[in-house]
């Protein structure tokens, strides 16, 4: 819902960006905060204005009652400025407020960023310096995202995601090639900024910086496998043959089609070779691989580590009960399990997005029959690959040429809408 002007005794609604540390208001918008009838801002920033004669509206959750208060104040005659950390359109208030009112009727004033600020205390251009905010969230995902991407991130932290947490969570997915910098109040006399390992990070205190900091994570040391499609083998952390080779890999990664910002299951992901090429196509995405072998599970977390795969999450969890907690899924691609448990197929295919798609690996023709009949039975366009490949060997002073275990895709695709037409109870619809 939009607030327009009304009459001539509208005024914009100025939003000003004060910078880092200090308020700083900049000198374009002096006059309009100094002017303003009505203040709103953290109790942070309200607090340095305590001697102004304005009405002070501290800004806190939830916002919108907040908003319809300004949005009165402004519409009987107020003049409203909203003081904003660093720049209000840069991970602040003003995505909230143009959300609310109609764009003609704000006034942004920008200045400098903690973003900013830091990358100045680092002297790194900050051009290709990816921002993320886990404020109030939970999943790292954006992080991992960022840090696979480009190497490195900046961080604004929060009460719960802070500098030791963030430390943990990258140590885990990402290994300790990363290093990790604490900006702790930026622009105040206090100022101080620490460089740890992740190790050593992630053994402080989840208190042992101030509450006001930005992180930096940045890759000292490349990955030790580089990430590419076409990975070799030999490049794979395993102790076994159980694993999606490199020309099946492949083909079942041009028929899943992934896209980039999709959600890819790997089910029965053994060590993850499908997983982390699946994630160089999706990087705005979010990979699951799950494996309930503990031997395999640990050689899956090893890839993740030796590839800088950070986008995959690695599952240690038997099917199909591991998938109650994931978000529904564009693509799945399932390595093995089938056999045993045959339920994976149907309760895989309850949660894959219209338009979704769906590869099954078999190597046994119990399997490849059970995966065309469902995708038969459930009225799915479905398309079976034969994979039949050779290896070179030795033998003696010469070589010759190894066949490889056939292995048959079968594809399946969900073109229309669950609710339209598809019986996922196990049998025929009809």
């Amino acid at each position: 819902m939009y607030y327009s002007a009304m009459g001539n005794t509208t005024h914009p609604l100025l939003v000003v960006g004060v910078g880092i540390g200090v308020p700083d208001i900049p000198d374009q918008a002096a006059g309009g905060v100094e002017n303003a009838t009505v203040l709103a801002a953290g109790k942070r920033i309200l607090a340095a204005f305590a001697g102004h004669p304005a009405e002070k509206i501290p800004l806190r959750a939830p916002l919108a009652p907040i908003l319809d208060t300004l949005a009165e104040r402004r519409a009987t005659g107020g003049r409203v400025a909203v003081l904003a950390d660093g720049d209000p359109l840069f991970f602040g208030i003003g995505r909230a407020l143009l959300s609310r009112f109609a764009p003609g009727t704000l006034r942004f004033v920008p200045n400098v960023t903690a973003v900013a600020a830091m990358a100045a205390r680092l002297a790194r251009p900050w051009q290709d310096i990816p921002a993320v905010s886990l404020h109030g969230r939970s999943d790292h995902t954006t992080l991992y995202q960022a840090l696979m991407r480009v190497g490195q991130a900046a961080v604004y932290t929060d009460a719960v995601n802070t500098p030791s947490v963030l430390a943990r969570a990258v140590l885990h997915r990402g290994g300790d090639a990363f290093a990790l910098h604490v900006f702790e109040n930026l622009g105040l006399a206090d100022e101080n900024h620490t460089t740890l390992t992740l190790p050593v990070a992630a053994n402080l205190p989840d208190d042992a910086f101030s509450p006001l900091n930005l992180v930096f994570l940045e890759r000292v040391r490349p990955p030790e496998t580089p990430l590419t499609l076409g990975l070799s083998d030999a490049a794979l952390s395993r102790d076994d043959t159980v694993f999606t080779k490199l020309p099946a890999r492949a083909v079942a990664l041009a028929l899943l089609g992934v896209r980039v910002g999709d959600v890819v299951w790997d089910l029965g992901a053994g060590t993850g070779s499908v997983a982390l090429e699946a994630s160089m196509l999706c990087p705005e995405g979010h990979v699951f691989a799950v494996e309930k072998h503990p031997g395999r599970f640990e050689h899956l977390r090893r890839n993740i580590q030796k590839t800088g795969a950070l986008t995959v999450t690695p599952i240690l969890a038997a099917l199909p009960d591991a998938l109650e907690s994931l978000p529904d899924p564009d693509r799945i691609f399932i390595g093995g399990g089938l056999s045993q448990n045959p339920d994976i197929l149907n309760a895989a295919a309850k949660r894959l997005k219209p338009n979704g798609r769906m590869v099954v690996a078999a190597t046994l023709l119990a399997t490849l029959e059970r995966a065309r009949a469902f995708f038969a039975a459930h009225s799915w366009k479905n398309q079976t690959t034969h994979i039949q490949t050779t290896s070179e060997t030795p033998l003696g002073r010469y070589h010759r040429l190894s066949p490889d275990n056939p292995v048959f895709l079968v594809c399946g695709e969900l073109t229309s809408s669950r609710s339209m037409s598809t019986n996922f109870d196990g049998n025929s619809p009809g």
